[in-house]
């Protein structure tokens, strides 16, 4: 669906809202966090990377954002219990979830299938699919006790169109839009949840580089600048949409 570039967010769009961003340490996961910090959310960071982390949170506190919480957390080794745990205890402090940013994945490698290493297969599937899947679930009742809660996905445009050599990640990426029709369906007019995908598109991010090494970084997007769409899905100006596929930014020409 066309994006929402030029949505001006209100100063106080998600005040009082706790949202949890997964890669939040990095990219646009950094990007979405303090965007969403600055419109007066209580953000949840969730990275593998600790330092990283604190140093969103340093960032977010040096802002006057509302004080947000950090929680590790490597989907690769991730486990059923691991994230009901987390469940437990983000419902022992906060009491509810209004929003999840699914931003955590994992490139793999640009090649072809037939060169394809299976192992790198399973981790890429279990960072971008099988791992924000079942961490939903289990935070499920939190969003539940929400009075209007949004789920956001990433996804990609080789989620949406198959490309030659993009193996693992595209494939988990066309799993992840169908993951969102399926519980958008589930969760309309049962529950205050929607759940809807975004193509972030062309952005100047380390995952980029990696895929594209000959690009130059300067014709892209930096992540603060697709932060539009991001905030327009979390807050309650996107009331109504739900199962729908939203693009951050136009498609490049």
């Amino acid at each position: 669906m066309t994006c929402k570039i030029d949505y001006q967010a209100p100063s106080e769009l998600l005040k009082d809202r706790v949202i949890l961003v997964t890669g939040a340490g990095d990219g646009i996961g950094r990007a979405a966090a303090l965007a969403y910090a600055q419109h007066g959310a209580t953000v949840i960071l969730l990275g593998r990377t600790i330092a990283k982390l604190e140093s969103v949170y340093d960032e977010i506190e040096a802002g006057n954002g509302p004080q947000p919480a950090i929680f590790p957390l490597n989907f690769e080794g991730a486990t059923l219990k691991d994230y009901q745990d987390m469940a437990d205890t983000l419902d022992k402090e906060f009491g509810h979830l209004d929003g999840i940013l699914h931003n955590a994945g994992l490139l793999g490698r640009v090649t072809p299938f037939e060169q394809y290493n299976p192992q790198l297969w399973d981790q890429v599937m279990q960072v971008n699919i099988n791992g924000p899947v079942w961490m939903t679930q289990a935070l499920l009742p939190l969003l539940k006790a929400s009075e209007d809660a949004s789920v956001v996905f990433t996804s990609s445009s080789v989620g949406r169109k198959g490309r030659a050599f993009w193996g693992a990640y595209a494939v988990s990426k066309f799993a992840t839009e169908g993951f969102v029709e399926v519980l958008a369906d589930e969760l309309e007019n049962l529950t205050n949840i929607r759940v809807n995908s975004i193509n972030p598109g062309a952005t100047r991010t380390q995952m980029r580089k990696t895929a594209f090494p000959g690009e130059d970084p300067n014709t892209l997007r930096m992540p603060r600048e697709i932060m539009p769409t991001y905030l327009w899905l979390m807050g309650p100006d996107s009331r109504g949409h739900t199962g729908e596929r939203f693009d951050a930014q136009p498609a490049r020409k």
